[in-house]
């Protein structure tokens, strides 16, 4: 996708324009006339005026996209890849540097098993699942998988698999230093380093490899393994990152962040403590931070859901800038997150996609509660991840409408 400029301005139904002439003043005063859409990212992201916060979403799933077609949406007018914009629901574009950081090559995908309401298969990561088929609609499974087994135990597993992560060719696009280099010099929209769930994080990338259960064990029982799995990441991710990087950085183009992803938390708090948290990854995504600001990227971003608040103060101090989805059901509160932590904290979600599902007078009293931070800057409100189907296409539209309301302040 070629970079483009500043923002759709396609209508939903007639029901509102996805581009406002307001004003939106943060904490300064006078008129902010229209900016491209990357210097309202970068306006909100360093606290300073904007005509409106961005407007982003992140997509929903299969049943919803079922749920609204039969309440009467045209699906063909929707593009549904939200993360890089849509322009019936009026949800901001943003580009993408595309990167493999993944398995090359991968595991071969096998069936082991198929039943009339399951099936049991590995994937291309060596996972084996058991997987609900009834009830699938356009991909999404009703309810997550039963993970059986993985392809790291031990050491040796570990040496064996990281032989699936060399250096390679495949993993950037084809002709990128010709046919989109000369794009991203010029783009005027937010531009990103790597897609949603490319630059796997830490604890991501090895529960992937162990498990969940099996790297809370090896924290204790196999330290060493950590620490090698841990090197091995940050390693990893610098050295494909780089011959990307290096040209942008000669070229004086900057990427405006990275995310991180990580998925450490559950509801209740995270997965790993503060005290395995310094010792196993703190260094290294110190390291990768400290990496990607040296070479062009603004801000370094964690992706996490559930509810991580007991370490926010070492990802900060290892060079985290913002947060996201800040999961609300954990109790991850935007605005009480910016009052303990401050601006050096910037937040990116924090809408409640139980209470969208309530109806409008909810709606309503739930923006209403971001105001504070809108006027501040440093966020941008989302649902706090994928739009559930228990969320009606005419609630969703009204959310939409006072969401970018409230992005323009004239809520």
């Amino acid at each position: 996708m070629f970079c483009h400029n500043q923002t759709f301005n396609g209508t939903y139904n007639g029901t509102y324009n996805g581009t406002h002439n307001g004003t939106h003043n943060g904490t300064h005063n006078g008129t902010v006339s229209v900016i491209t859409g990357r210097e309202r990212f970068l306006n909100v992201m360093e606290y300073k005026p904007v005509d409106r916060i961005p407007n982003v979403e992140v997509g929903v799933w299969g049943q919803t996209k079922q749920r609204w077609m039969d309440e009467g949406l045209d699906p063909d007018k929707v593009k549904w890849d939200w993360w890089t914009g849509d322009e019936y629901f009026g949800i901001d574009p943003r580009e993408y540097i595309n990167i493999d950081f993944g398995m090359i090559p991968q595991f071969k995908r096998e069936i082991i098993e198929k039943a009339d309401r399951y099936e049991i298969y590995r994937d291309n990561k060596g996972i084996l699942h058991k997987a609900m088929t009834e009830g699938v609609v356009f991909g999404t499974r009703p309810s997550m998988d039963q993970y059986l087994d993985f392809p790291v135990k031990d050491r040796k597993d570990f040496r064996k698999i990281r032989e699936r992560y060399q250096l390679d060719a495949k993993r950037y696009p084809a002709d990128w230093e010709e046919k989109l280099l000369p794009n991203w010099q010029s783009c005027d929209i937010p531009l990103i380093f790597g897609r949603n769930c490319s630059t796997l994080g830490f604890y991501w990338r090895a529960r992937e490899w162990m498990g969940t259960e099996n790297l809370s064990y090896a924290f204790y029982d196999q330290p060493s393994l950590i620490h090698e799995m841990m090197e091995f990441i940050a390693d990893f991710t610098i050295e494909v990152s780089k011959p990307v990087l290096a040209k942008l950085f000669a070229k004086g183009i900057q990427v405006d962040y990275v995310m991180i992803n990580e998925d450490m938390s559950m509801k209740a708090g995270p997965l790993i403590g503060p005290p395995q948290y310094k010792e196993f990854i703190f260094p290294h995504m110190r390291r990768l931070a400290d990496f990607y600001k040296a070479n062009g990227v603004r801000y370094v971003m964690v992706d996490t859901d559930g509810n991580c608040d007991v370490l926010i103060p070492l990802l900060m101090e290892c060079g985290t800038d913002g947060l996201w989805p800040l999961e609300r059901v954990a109790g991850m509160d935007p605005v009480e997150l910016r009052k303990k932590y401050g601006r050096d904290l910037r937040l990116y979600g924090g809408v409640d996609k139980m209470r969208i599902a309530r109806g409008r007078e909810e709606i309503d009293r739930h923006l209403a509660e971001m105001l504070p931070l809108i006027e501040e800057g440093g966020f941008i409100p989302t649902i706090d991840h994928t739009v559930p189907p228990d969320i009606s296409l005419s609630d969703f539209t009204y959310y939409m409408k006072r969401k970018t309301d409230l992005l323009a302040g004239k809520f």
